[in-house]
């Protein structure tokens, strides 16, 4: 192609201010992440409002799957605004995808719950997620085929080493305005009213992000291909349909994005849910310290497209998936010691396990809601201990037996729902119930982590820790992605294993990964997704995922 400008229009492939290319992008994708992530900031409000109709455990689940829903559909997403992007341009499409994760988010923060229109809620909520997930799947792409097409060589990963903070930042954003209602209402006007706010502010931030992209131009790299007539006509079949390029989506996907996705995950996102739900962190606080560590590593996004300048991408993101491997299960029990240490040290003390046959014990997940885990003593004991968050370790038991709850050395024998029916059961497992809470507290558990006991410091160094393993994976991504595929098909053919990775893989992690933990009874349980997906993509990124730091991006 083509790369000199004279021979042009006047105006056609001219290069912007960078500093305006790099902000206006970076700042317009912040917003649309504040949008997104607001609503997994808010997930266990949401099941609350939304999903009330069903047990509380279940109640999280769906809500961490509509959280889930919006990353599902992500690939589609990618395919049908990558598409537009390769063909119309880079500009247009991401002002459209803004627009829609906009007003979607908007929507959120005026939608009845549960209570008001009944099971018409979540469907709707559903919805919403779905308009955020496309919008989603268009922005990233653009915005970092947008940047690296602005930067100079051997700049590209320091350039957009910006675009990768947005997702934090918008998160940062996003936590900070959640903390301040936490702080400044009371407990009942936040679950009222208070909620509604951070979505409703979207509009505000809808309108400001839409006037900075529009002061944009065009990418210069598309503005050439277009006047010399060299845009591809049909880039989803150009991209997806030849095997060369199919061939590299696929190594993008499974030797890079994969990994960056649930390491990112757990370095940001799932912490929060960790935190909350199952070291019983009170929300503020836990939104607080997340918001606190990610603030601490963002700049380290820059530092490591900047060093992926010198060195290669492949180096930095390959190190960062090796290291998860070994990583997460250490540093995410030293979290719970940092965070309850009261609890981890019950856990110590007088581990919690179910002496049970297995044939009685159902999975704890019951996405209708028409199951109250009630018709064996295995499912009464589990379902108990599940939505308490308490960890415990499953003893099988010779067939027939009735499930007990052994506390250290105690043990708590649970109703047989065989010998008992109607209100009487009920009676008995309110009273089972009971006695094991008090065994619980007897035994050192704590309903709720203990503020003055917390210990601060060490929980933000921990997440820093997990954090900075993320930013090594992300911060050199999009640089590498872009210097993967030929500027013709750049659009799709990044953004597909982008969105599938962080989309499916990576959006569907708290999900089951919290699934996990309440079907196994292991608090660390869910980690081992993180951990095979983080060295399946260490393996195939170091055999098979090619350099790509001094590539010609013009071709």
């Amino acid at each position: 192609m083509a790369t000199d400008t004279e021979a042009l229009p006047d105006g056609v492939g001219k290069k912007q201010n960078e500093k305006l290319v790099i902000t206006a992008s970076s700042l317009g994708t912040v917003f649309e992440w504040y949008d997104f992530y607001l609503y997994g900031l808010l997930a266990s409000v949401i099941s609350a409002k939304f999903f009330s109709g069903v047990n509380e455990t279940t109640g999280f689940i769906l809500a961490l799957m509509a959280f889930a829903a919006g990353f599902a559909v992500r690939p589609f997403g990618a395919l049908v605004f990558g598409r537009v992007g390769d063909i119309v341009g880079r500009k247009k499409t991401f002002l459209v995808t803004m627009a829609i994760m906009g007003l979607s988010t908007f929507a959120v923060g005026l939608l009845p719950s549960y209570d008001q229109i009944g099971i018409a809620a979540p469907i709707i909520l559903m919805a919403l997620r779905l308009l955020q997930g496309l919008a989603i799947g268009g922005e990233y792409g653009g915005a970092a085929v947008y940047i690296a097409e602005h930067a100079p060589n051997g700049k590209r990963g320091f350039y957009t080493g910006f675009i990768q903070t947005t997702a934090m930042l918008g998160l940062i954003l996003a936590s900070m305005f959640v903390v301040g209602l936490r702080t400044s209402l009371d407990a009942d006007d936040f679950l009222s009213w208070g909620w509604r706010l951070p979505f409703l502010f979207s509009i505000v931030l809808l309108l400001v992000a839409l006037w900075i992209r529009l002061q944009l131009n065009e990418s210069p790299v598309f503005q050439r291909m277009k006047a010399h007539g060299a845009t591809s006509k049909a880039p989803l079949r150009e991209a997806f349909g030849k095997w060369k390029n199919l061939k590299i989506v696929l190594i993008a996907l499974f030797g890079a994005v994969a990994g960056q996705a649930v390491i990112g995950f757990s370095g940001h996102l799932y912490p929060l849910f960790f935190l909350e739900k199952i070291a019983k962190v009170d929300g503020a606080t836990a939104n607080f310290l997340v918001a606190t560590a990610l603030t601490i590593t963002i700049p380290l996004y820059v530092f490591w497209g900047w060093l992926s300048d010198k060195i290669g991408r492949k180096p930095i993101m390959m190190t960062a998936c090796v290291i998860a491997v070994f990583a997460y299960f250490p540093l995410y029990s030293a979290l719970v010691s940092a965070a309850n240490p009261a609890m981890a040290a019950a856990i110590e003390r007088a581990p919690v396990s179910i002496v049970a046959h297995g044939s009685e014990c159902s999975f704890q997940f019951d996405p209708i809601g028409g199951n109250t885990f009630d018709t064996t003593s295995c499912d009464i004991a589990k379902s108990y201990l599940a939505k308490s968050g308490i960890n415990y370790e499953n003893i099988d038991a010779p067939i027939g037996s009735i499930a007990s709850i052994r506390i250290g050395d105690r043990s708590i024998i649970a109703p047989d729902p065989a010998l008992v029916s109607g209100d009487t059961k009920n009676s008995a497992v309110a009273a089972f119930e009971v006695d094991v809470q008090r065994a619980l507290v007897a035994a050192g558990y704590p309903t709720d982590a203990d503020p003055d006991q917390i210990d601060r410091f060490r929980v933000i160094v921990i997440l820093c820790m997990l954090g900075t393993l993320g930013t090594m994976v992300y911060g050199p991504l999009a640089a590498l992605l872009v210097e993967l595929f030929p500027a013709r098909i750049r659009y799709s053919s990044l953004s597909l294993p982008y969105h599938i990775g962080n989309g499916w893989i990576g959006g569907f992690m708290p999900t089951v990964a919290f699934a996990m933990v309440a079907a196994t009874g292991s608090i660390y349980q869910g980690l081992w997704y993180a951990i095979v997906i983080a060295g399946i993509t260490a393996v195939v990124g170091i055999l098979f995922l090619p350099e790509t730091y001094k590539r010609d991006i013009e071709a």
